[in-house]
């Protein structure tokens, strides 16, 4: 890649790779480049990663660690490269040598040509968005029942109506397709567009479409999720919301076959049961969707979907489990993954009473993107223990009431306090299981 203007890769560390097959090559000390963002302080940064650095030392030893490099966009970057320079190509280099980022959330100035987070997915090819959706106990919720409500959302991000390819009424452009849909097409489609109508193109490709199930089939699969629902409204829009649909059984049929199995064929082929191993793919309606998971969220476990369906499920489950600025989420690619905190979503408080749960978790989802899945899971619960016995920073308890607070850095040293209970938990767990349990979760 050469040498960048302004920033200076640790002496430490290696470079994650990207094999012929696809699969990411980690090594024990990746170097990971992080963007702090705006409306994240550095007493956020500071404790967030020594959390995430002494979870890698409870679960590996010595045998692994992060090396961390700052790099920088938004506010942070006009100051280090001038006022045009708000995504600097070191920035973006560093991310495509490194395949990975941590960020924080990214504001793009009122009248601004182009959008920093959409510039990011545009030039790295981020075609996924995953956001996953969990209820933390302690927290106000919309849901009367919140507990257990846990969904990976996989989102199609280049296509559908969030693509902006439209035209304006009376326009030129507007007036010569209307004409052309009025004309041959409009007596083929038996329909006609008014005159005085606005128009945008939703289109839904095969190459976006598959690539996007292609990856929420392999972390199904990997990650042995129950099922992966494909969300859809293909009833009316046949040709393009449809055909996601039978494009996502196609993947799932020709190249996950040995791992999956459709509704339809547990209740025809295996008497209504779904065999033991196999994921169960399936798919619903948007508008069934909406209702199903506010009442029965534990059938659903991973979704894939298209764009516009993908952000109402998303801002209504956030809503829905009051984890709105709390939950990460990731931009996914073939060869690079930007895991992003959503803080900025949260009331402003003094710096160092930030909330950092969605850092955190954006470390977790680093985590499970490298394959360390112990590191993930020993800060997962001990984040959950940690907010479970009361502990929030004063942004969270603006919707709690007259709760006691603590400061940033307390709350992550209360998370590294619960390491040890977190782990002694898990061992007793162990002990607990059967022979048939165990054998049952290889």
């Amino acid at each position: 890649m050469g040498k960048y203007l302004r920033i200076s890769p640790p002496k430490r560390g290696s470079k994650i790779t990207v094999a012929k097959n696809g699969q990411l090559q980690v090594p024990d000390d990746p170097i990971v480049p992080f963007i702090q963002g705006e409306g994240i302080a550095p007493e956020v940064w500071g404790p967030v990663k020594e959390v995430l650095d002494l979870a890698v030392e409870r679960c590996y030893a010595n045998a692994k660690r992060l090396e961390w490099l700052e790099v920088f966009a938004g506010d942070s970057a006009v100051e280090l490269y001038g006022p045009s320079e708000r995504m600097p190509e070191d920035t973006l280099r560093a991310i495509q040598e490194y395949k990975v980022c941590i960020k924080g959330p990214l504001e793009t100035p009122v009248g601004a040509e182009e959008d920093i987070d959409g510039a990011l997915r545009q030039r790295l090819d981020l075609f996924a968005y995953v956001q996953p959706i969990r209820y933390l106990d302690g927290l106000p919720a919309a849901l009367k029942a919140p507990h257990g409500f846990e969904v990976l959302l996989f989102r199609e991000n280049t296509e559908d109506l969030f693509t902006s390819v439209e035209w304006k009424k009376g326009s030129p452009e507007a007036k010569q397709l209307i004409g052309l849909i009025n004309g041959e097409l409009g007596k083929k489609a038996d329909y006609n567009v008014r005159p005085d109508s606005s128009l945008a193109i939703k289109p839904i490709s095969a190459t976006a479409t598959k690539r996007l199930i292609r990856l929420a089939l392999e972390y199904a699969v990997k990650h042995r999720r129950r099922s992966v629902t494909f969300v859809h409204e293909g009833t009316i829009m046949r040709h393009t919301e449809g055909f996601f649909r039978d494009w996502g059984y196609e993947i799932a049929r020709k190249e996950f076959g040995e791992y999956t199995v459709s509704e339809e064929a547990i209740a025809e082929e295996h008497d209504g049961e779904a065999p033991r191993g196999k994921v169960i793919v399936r798919d619903r309606l948007a508008s069934e969707m909406f209702d199903r998971l506010l009442t029965a969220p534990d059938e659903h476990d991973l979704i894939a979907t298209t764009n516009l369906n993908g952000a109402f499920l998303q801002r209504m489950a956030l809503a829905a489990t009051g984890t709105r600025g709390l939950a990460p989420n990731a931009y996914l690619g073939a060869k690079a993954a930007i895991f992003e905190a959503t803080h900025g979503l949260l009331p402003e408080v003094e710096a160092g009473e930030e909330n950092p749960t969605s850092v955190l978790l954006a470390g977790v989802m680093l985590f499970d993107h490298l394959g360390w899945k112990d590191s993930a899971e020993l800060v997962t619960n001990a984040l959950i223990k940690t907010v479970a016995d009361g502990n929030h920073t004063p942004d969270v308890a603006l919707s709690l009431g007259d709760v006691q607070t603590v400061r940033t850095d307390e709350f992550c040293e209360t998370i590294i306090e619960n390491f040890e209970e977190v782990r002694k938990s898990r061992v007793r767990q162990a002990m607990k299981r059967t022979p048939s349990s165990i054998s049952a979760s290889i």
